[in-house]
């Protein structure tokens, strides 16, 4: 796509029209407390917005809307081809109002426009149109019962759900919520993460735009404590999805033990493996794939290729090719269209990633950083995997390398992490790289490239990645609806008794 110039994208950027407050019952509203927090550029460190702080009152009150239109069935009960027709227009107002939303995607959280424009707003208008059109081609079943009984398996929405989204990628995640959930017929309250609110509260406005029926998409922004805590704890919320740290993650078990059970499903971080060996063909080829894997999106990515895990014979050779690579992912502002690494979410996340840099010993590549928000791309070798660069989820721009010497060690290495949620294996064996595949305790596993599968195929982890479901693919759906068996008897006997 044709991307316009910096001082195009910042003139769109002076004149936008920021959402500031909650969007409950198809209505912009103030947080009941009257409170606002600050929103800031993360490139600038300047102030965007005030944004509504809510808290649990506000919770309380998107639900008991959200509650409303589940149980008339404004929604739940539309036909689904209704509900696809609104899902469709929908799409086509995102799609007009594309690169205002990739602008204030931008500013807001950080992230590169080309990668606004190019990945983030095309992917999601993607998944939401792909949701819809999934509504009236899922099929019930029939069991296979004797001749005097019919067994239908039916689905039905789940009910009220809550969705609390990560910071990574606001919009994306967004749309891999509600575009399910909305298909499978349920009322939803959002809260967006406190560092990326503009872009839900805007598209919840454009959603009750295209016919959503109010009280369907509700979006309460806040904080951790004052608004995903009350979430996780709302007697009368069926379900949350939750993306985000696997640390946060647990909580929202421990909320629902302690509360009325709602069921889970989390997707939470990853230290993910990206194995070459050596017999991998084209190492400029894998380099490739090794740099986009690690850098795009700074880093700030839970599928991210963190560990390069490489055997010895080609090491030096696959690193100078990544270095040559990485040289091209430059450092800079966001709304620049040649930009590939734009700032970090925050200062706070900044400094974390900074603090992992500079502990580290033999760094091959970058290292820098500038102006309280930039990282470069950076590349570090360490001895083996017991290293903290090598286990702990850094989330920003380093790829830490791990020399092994076989392919048993470097499926060993790749399994000794408490995540599993990405891997990938390079290599021009082909058993050997279904033996790989099939060995690794991960979610996705990709061969001879980097990547996540894409709409159609289901995303979600092992171990401490995730939790009680999948986002994307027909696989979502389930997370969003329960099933029920209707058990007719058709015997003989009773026609009789009825006679």
């Amino acid at each position: 796509m044709d991307l316009l110039t910096q001082e195009e994208y910042q003139a769109i950027a002076d004149n936008l029209t920021l959402p500031t407050t909650a969007f409950i019952d198809g209505a912009y509203r103030p947080a009941m407390s009257g409170k606002t927090f600050a929103t800031t550029n993360p490139a600038t460190g300047e102030k965007i917005a005030e944004i509504a702080a809510c808290d649990s009152s506000d919770v309380d009150f998107a639900v008991q809307k959200a509650r409303e239109a589940f149980e008339d069935g404004r929604w739940s009960k539309m036909h689904p081809s209704e509900r696809k027709d609104v899902l469709i227009r929908f799409c086509k107002l995102l799609t007009r109002n594309a690169c205002e939303l990739a602008v204030m995607e931008s500013i807001d959280s950080g992230k590169t426009i080309f990668d606004c424009e190019t990945v983030d707003i095309p992917e999601t208008i993607h998944c939401l149109k792909w949701h819809a059109e999934a509504i009236d081609k899922i099929y019930d079943q029939v069991a296979p019962a004797s001749d005097d009984h019919i067994a239908m398996v039916v689905r039905e929405p789940i009910g009220v759900v809550g969705l609390v989204l990560p910071w990574n990628f606001p919009l994306l995640m967004l749309a891999w919520k509600i575009g399910p959930a909305l298909a499978a017929g349920c009322s939803v309250i959002v809260k967006p993460a406190a560092e990326t609110s503009l872009t839900t509260i805007r598209v919840a406005e454009l959603a009750q735009e295209a016919g959503l029926p109010k009280g369907v998409l509700n979006v309460v922004p806040g904080g951790g404590a004052d608004v995903g805590e009350p979430i996780g704890r709302h007697m009368d919320i069926d379900m949350v999805s939750f993306t985000g740290s696997t640390a946060t993650g647990k909580r929202f078990l421990s909320y629902s033990a302690e509360s009325n059970a709602k069921e889970v499903v989390l997707e939470m971080g990853g230290k993910n493996p990206c194995i070459v060996l050596n017999d991998a063909e084209n190492l400029d080829m894998v380099a490739q794939h090794v740099v986009n894997g690690a850098f795009w999106n700074m880093g700030e990515n839970c599928s991210a290729s963190s560990r390069l895990i490489v055997h010895k014979d080609i090491k030096d050779e696959l690193l100078n090719r990544i270095e040559v690579h990485a040289r091209h992912w430059n450092v800079g502002a966001p709304l620049h269209p040649e930009t590939r690494i734009g700032a970090l979410v925050s200062k706070t996340h900044f400094d974390k990633v900074c603090g992992y840099i500079k502990g580290a010993e033999n760094i091959r590549l970058g290292g820098n950083s500038h102006d309280g928000a930039f990282v470069e791309a950076t590349i570090v070798e360490v001895a083996d995997n017991t290293h903290p660069l090598a286990r702990e989820e850094i989330f920003g721009p380093v790829l830490t390398v791990i020399p092994v010497s076989g392919f048993d060690e470097a499926i060993s290495i790749a399994n000794d992490t408490d995540y599993g949620l990405c891997a990938s294996i390079f290599t021009s064996n082909a058993k050997r790289a279904i033996r790989g595949a099939r060995a690794l305790r991960v979610g996705t596993v990709t061969i001879n490239s980097f990547g996540e599968g894409d709409i159609s195929t289901p995303f979600g982890g092992y171990k401490q990645s995730g939790f009680g479901g999948r986002d994307n693919s027909v696989h979502a759906h389930d997370q969003y609806t329960q099933l029920k068996t209707i058990w007719i008897d058709l015997s003989d006997d009773e026609d009789e008794a009825i006679d």
